[in-house]
């Protein structure tokens, strides 16, 4: 079973940007609240969509740079990406079949 995987600064691009399937970017704090809520939701999706899409955390305490070049200004904010690409976003922590109605569009 697929799970989210932890991503820094440093990682981003080689996780996120160059990966050959599409990406969803979780930016999290450990103090927020709403992000212990969606985070559960996304290791769900992590598991049933393993093979279409790969699921990923970013701490914005530790990764301001990342946060700061995406303009995060509220967390939880989920981000996708496909081909390298930002296609999508959403903000705020939103029931799980929000998140995937979203996905189904980015996977076409």
């Amino acid at each position: 079973m697929s799970k989210a995987v932890e991503i820094t600064d440093e990682t981003f691009d080689t996780e996120v940007l160059q990966s050959d399937m599409p990406v969803i970017v979780d930016f999290w704090a450990t103090w927020c609240g709403p992000c212990k809520m969606i985070g559960p939701l996304l290791e769900e999706i992590a598991g049933e969509y393993g093979s279409k899409v790969k699921v990923t955390k970013l701490d914005v305490d530790s990764n301001a740079q990342t946060a700061g070049k995406y303009n995060i200004m509220s967390i939880p904010s989920v981000l996708f990406f496909k081909n390298g690409e930002l296609v999508d976003q959403v903000v705020g922590a939103v029931p799980k079949a929000q998140l995937t109605a979203r996905l189904e569009k980015v996977l076409g």
